[in-house]
């Protein structure tokens, strides 16, 4: 019976850890790698890489269910991350969008978003605590396609480009006059401790989750540029 008294307070001990392996947040930044890789593999339909390559930042918002409003007129919940000073895309934050213009093509019922911040603008936008995109942020459908070479001059001057999936082809998609902000009970699930998500984004003494780091690692490579590591 003492023998089985370590083994049993062993397994009480790690109890809290595969919940929290298994929390809705660690479910929905695996989710957010799976839809991040697709979009850039995806053949001859995928985000350029170009584009990936300057951007500041990377939301993504996996499996948004057409017309799925509850109270607050929430939307859909994803995550962010953010270029840091080291050329990698540092910690994940958590936030949610509202609003329900985004492109359903296809018919589809549900649609993966991914959100691409190009430029200083578009990222102090997001590290406020809410913007309306369109509206205090230009915010654009991206171009899809190996390269870039097709994106028109509103797509290369545009602060957040935005493409959707649904029944497997990613298309750019408008997302004009939704609103993004941090999803504060989610981070602080996430994190074990109340976090601004504008100090999770720049990366201010917080580090990468073990149970983030296969997202930033994806995130990172395919945003990657030259002479960086």
């Amino acid at each position: 019976m003492k023998a089985l008294v370590p083994a049993a307070l062993a397994l009480a001990l790690a109890a809290p850890a595969a919940v929290a392996a298994e929390s809705p947040q660690t479910a929905r930044i695996d989710q957010a790698r799976h839809v991040l890789a697709s979009s850039v593999t995806a053949p001859d339909k995928g985000i350029p890489k170009e584009l990936l390559e300057r951007a500041e930042c990377v939301g993504v918002f996996p499996g948004l269910t057409k017309g799925a409003f509850v109270v607050g007129g929430e939307f859909g919940k994803g995550v962010f991350t953010c270029r840091q000073a080291n050329g990698r895309m540092g910690p994940p934050a958590f936030f949610t969008i509202a609003g329900g213009s985004i492109g359903w093509q296809f018919g589809g019922e549900e649609a993966d978003l991914v959100l691409l911040v190009m430029n200083p603008d578009g990222l102090q936008h997001l590290l406020a605590d809410r913007f309306k995109l369109g509206g205090e942020a230009s915010a654009v459908a991206g171009p899809v396609g190996r390269t870039a070479e097709a994106a028109t001059d509103a797509q290369l001057h545009a602060e957040i480009l935005s493409w959707s999936r649904s029944r497997g082809a990613f298309l750019g998609a408008s997302v004009e006059g939704d609103v993004l902000k941090p999803d504060r009970d989610a981070n602080a699930r996430f994190y074990g401790k109340p976090v601004d998500a504008r100090d999770v984004l720049e990366g201010k003494g917080v580090r990468v989750p073990e149970r983030a780091q296969a997202f930033v690692d994806v995130a990172s490579r395919y945003t990657r540029r030259e002479g960086k590591s």
